[in-house]
């Protein structure tokens, strides 16, 4: 019940930001089915508003009062822990201090340029989208609307928790492309993610055997027990094809709606030049990034360095438990830097946190450029709040269904301990 209630809100979001970027586009929208007919407007650089959305309320308090009350206890709130941890030993004051010094040592042009490439970044991944999702959808999709989606999920992602700027990137996909379904965006993220995948697995593998003796010591054995290895590989085979076999209907249902946003993979030269490219581009520039503010703070810059900054950076944000991976990244770059380049803890940790301060903001900044520039003010804000309420209802649903099935499995447990106590308790009465 719980999960159809949550589909069916998801169901009724949808189709109201439909309806939004419908009057956002000068478009017709339709009560039932949403966004019936893309509007010339698309092809304009600018959306104009045709019809002034109502205005999303901080807090979600109609009372100006209780907003303010509500801010000064969370300033009052902030005070306080920060009093704690310095009563604690812990200077809070003092390290914000030291760090702001530092970034304010770092040249203009150091910073300067790593935020030319951040943007880059960040646009040759939203390039990439674009191809995916033109080659499934055709005229219905337009370049700077998508950018601009992923430029608020990159946004938010480096303030909210658990990638919800990532569902709300995809939500958005749905509303700006008429056909799209959350399966067709879904598809076209796994196909996104082909190259990042792929390069994510090349500095995992750098970075293991760079190690001295890490593939003698981990693999060393194996020679010693190959009856073992083929029983692990044998075993992974068959649980692949259990698992396959599970979740096979499922896999085929989701596919029917999904497979429309991988159809670029059936062009392989549109794939390499449209997707593909974009995405290696996007990851020279973050490498690019890194090592400029390497070099701002004079840790050595070495392809060395840069692929154990890049691989720390991505098992933080496997890990992460903080929103934007804050704490774990400084802490998992400081022992990589350590690891790598002898560099000290304290040079690590004031470069890792100014880069992720800097990046973050002008990540920020970045979307709201653009979907004022793209969007307008008003409807902008409404498009992006309509879809993070719509990411926060699928991240519950999907929450929900986690439960459901653990529930289930429970019962069922449950129900089999129950048979077996009765027939247990039937076979002592019939002797």
């Amino acid at each position: 019940m719980i999960v159809a209630a949550r589909a069916d809100r998801i169901g009724r979001t949808t189709r109201s930001y439909r309806s939004l970027v419908a009057c956002l586009a000068g478009g017709v929208a339709d009560p039932q089915n949403g966004f019936l007919q893309a509007p010339p407007s698309w092809d304009h650089p600018r959306m104009t508003v045709s019809a002034e959305p109502p205005a999303a309320l901080p807090f979600n308090d109609p009372s100006r009062r209780s907003r303010l009350v509500k801010i000064g206890l969370w300033l009052v709130g902030l005070a306080a822990a920060i009093a704690l941890l310095n009563l604690l030993g812990v200077d809070v004051v003092g390290w914000i201090q030291d760090l702001w010094d530092q970034i304010k040592e770092v040249p203009v042009g150091y910073i300067v340029a790593g935020l030319v490439f951040q943007s880059g970044q960040t646009v040759l991944a939203g390039v990439s989208y674009y191809g995916i999702l033109k080659a499934a959808y055709g005229d219905e999709v337009t370049l700077a609307p998508i950018v601009t989606a992923y430029a608020v999920g990159v946004a938010m992602n480096n303030f909210l928790p658990a990638n919800i700027g990532t569902l709300v990137t995809l939500l958005m996909f749905v509303a700006l492309i008429p056909s799209c379904t959350f399966a067709g965006a879904i598809a076209a993220y796994l196909v996104q993610k082909i190259f990042f995948t792929l390069a994510g697995t090349f500095v995992y593998l750098y970075l293991f055997l760079s190690v001295p003796g890490s593939f003698t010591e981990n693999l060393g054995n194996v020679k010693d027990h190959p009856a073992l290895v083929v029983g692990i590989v044998v075993g992974a085979a068959l649980l692949i094809v259990i698992v396959g076999r599970i979740f096979w209907r499922q896999v085929k249902k989701l596919w029917n709606q999904a497979k429309q946003g991988g159809a670029i993979l059936s062009q392989p030269k549109r794939y390499l030049t449209r997707a593909f490219l974009p995405s290696v581009l996007s990851w020279l520039c973050k490498l690019t990034v890194i090592g400029i503010f390497l070099a701002a703070f004079a840790i050595p810059v070495t392809f060395e360095s840069v692929m154990w900054v890049t691989g720390s950076g991505s098992l933080a944000n496997v890990v992460s438990v903080t929103p934007g991976a804050v704490g774990i990244t400084q802490a998992t770059n400081a022992l990589a830097l350590s690891t790598c380049c002898d560099v000290s803890k304290s040079t690590a940790i004031d470069y890792s946190t100014a880069q992720q301060l800097i990046t973050t903001a002008w990540n920020v900044l970045f979307a709201l450029v653009l979907v004022v520039c793209i969007f307008g003010w008003t409807g902008g804000k409404s498009l992006v709040l309509t879809s993070y309420e719509g990411a926060k209802e699928k991240a519950a649903e999907q929450k929900d269904q986690r439960a459901a099935k653990k529930e289930a499995k429970r019962a069922e447990a449950r129900e089999k301990g129950t048979g077996l106590l009765r027939r247990h308790r039937d076979d002592e009465e019939t002797e």
